[in-house]
């Protein structure tokens, strides 16, 4: 008669060998190229003692090509369900020490299942990739794995949150689902994104060029606009989602967390001294959110790409709110195509999960140029005039200087949606701004004229003083009313 407690040791023997992946040589090599173990992350991510193991013990079945000789514990990913700050993630973890973390059908099986039963708890999904890419043994059925992903990807986006984190090779097909997803983390060095690699590439089309210089983490940071974060290693890449998941909602029908916050005086006088009233002078509207948000509140989102514009998340009296801010010092503020791509997709995404959303205004217009033209800058800018018109959260638009022409009225102007408008006393609203308007519209009295460099002043001042003010908009209804920019956080809570 067998003794149950030779059944139970055989339990826990068993989910030892699966706890220890590939075995403690590869574990070494993880770790010696900086890397951490598929495990060793998960007990980063979640609180601590909270992580539940599901299917453990799922191998795959494919007996072609030797793979009948290799035992994979777990099929090379770790799956299961924790929590973040006393709240409920599920999640998968890549093993790059089984298989080199190639996903096989089994793997994506377990990926699959644990991805619906996310949806239907509605609680947010965060992917660990770490994968060699596709399990060449297998065939066609990885690839078919795969399709089952990108499906769940795609029906749950805006549904619940959903987060992927690079952490190793992301190659192939496979980078397909984190494409998919609301927000994309890279570890600086160790982890790279690419469709083909440097060897095919270079088989191809005769380049040369590094893994890292390919598809690393700065590159999809700053160039590509693929990825959202990066840090410098993977703890605090871990930190960074565990920050970001505090101010989302479980899914798209809940609101976000609010916090407790103290007291403060919300009255920034301040805010005076931050904006140069000469519309020509940049500043770093960082230094504006920094007075309107809560202190050490703002997670910026993108902040190497496309940086004529700023976009992330604060929270005002507690509340998670979602910023879109022209940034002056970059570009004069203007909308190009990657920043009119990045302000569009940060917007939708606040949309989906309830997020307020706040838009500062100064920005000359959409950015001249045949290389923008070309590259379709009409069919980027209506991104965001679709993303604001389309948004049903409350919107709130505060202009501090400029909104010429067309970007006044894709940021978020009274004519698409917004709830309410602000603006500063020194905003200046019009069509283009008063330099050229006066050059166009006075052209030739000016060119004829025996003083045209005082007479181009003198049609500046003229119509900045009928049209570039914001009581014009105002008394027209575009405009709820001009506040003292030091009021403008009240203003906002009140709101």
């Amino acid at each position: 008669m067998v003794d149950i407690y030779e059944k139970i040791n055989e339990l826990y023997d068993r989910r030892r060998g699966v706890e220890l992946g590939g075995g403690d040589e590869k574990i070494e090599r993880q770790h010696a190229k900086g890397k951490l173990t598929a495990r060793e992350r998960i007990e980063l991510l979640v609180d601590k003692g909270s992580f539940i193991e599901l299917s453990p013990f799922i191998e795959h079945r494919t007996n072609d090509f030797g793979l009948d000789e290799q035992r994979g514990p777990g099929d090379g990913v770790v799956t299961g369900f924790g929590k973040v700050n006393g709240r409920p993630i599920y999640l998968f973890s890549q093993d790059f020490t089984v298989f080199g973390g190639a996903l096989g059908e089994m793997h994506a099986k377990k990926i699959a299942n644990v991805m619906d039963l996310a949806a239907k708890n509605g609680t947010p999904f965060v992917g660990l990739n770490d994968s060699g890419g596709a399990r060449i043994q297998e065939g066609v059925v990885s690839l078919d794995g795969y399709g089952h992903i990108f499906y769940r990807n795609a029906i749950y986006s805006g549904v619940i949150p959903q987060i992927s984190v690079i952490m190793g090779p992301c190659a192939g097909g496979a980078v397909y689902s984190p494409a998919i997803t609301d927000f994309v983390f890279m570890v600086e060095k160790t982890s790279q994104m690419f469709i083909t690699g440097p060897k095919v590439i270079e088989t191809v089309t005769g380049e040369k060029i590094s893994a890292e210089d390919l598809g690393g983490a700065n590159v999809h940071n700053s160039i590509s606009g693929n990825a959202h974060f990066q840090s410098e290693s993977e703890a605090d890449v871990l930190e960074q989602v565990r920050k970001l998941l505090s101010y989302l909602p479980q899914n798209n029908e809940e609101k976000a967390p609010r916090l407790e916050v103290e007291d403060e005086n919300d009255y920034r006088p301040d805010l005076t001294d931050v904006i140069p009233f000469d519309t020509l002078r940049p500043y770093d509207v960082r230094k504006v959110i920094e007075q309107v948000a809560d202190a050490d509140s703002f997670m910026e989102i993108q902040k190497d790409f496309a940086k004529n514009i700023v976009v992330g998340f604060a929270r005002i009296k507690g509340e998670s709110v979602g910023l879109v801010c022209n940034q002056p010092k970059v570009m004069a503020g203007g909308l190009d195509i990657n920043s009119s791509d990045k302000a569009a997709r940060f917007i939708r995404t606040c949309d989906s999960f309830n997020i307020p959303i706040i838009t500062f205004e100064d920005v000359t217009g959409f950015f001249p140029g045949v290389k923008q033209e070309h590259g379709g800058i009409i069919r980027h800018g209506a991104k965001i005039l679709f993303a604001y018109s389309e948004a049903t959260v409350p919107k709130l638009t505060v202009i501090t200087r400029k909104a010429y022409g067309g970007a006044y009225v894709a940021l978020n102007s009274k004519s698409i949606g917004a709830d309410l408008v602000y603006a500063w006393p020194n905003a200046e609203i019009a069509v283009m701004g008063p330099q050229g308007a006066a050059n166009i519209i006075f052209a030739r009295e000016i060119q004829n004229s025996d003083t045209p460099d005082e007479l181009r002043q003198q049609k500046i001042d003229e119509y900045r003083e009928k049209f570039a003010n914001p009581y014009v908009a105002a008394s027209r209804g575009m405009v709820d009313d001009v506040i003292d920019p030091r009021e403008t956080r009240i203003k906002i809570i009140q709101s």
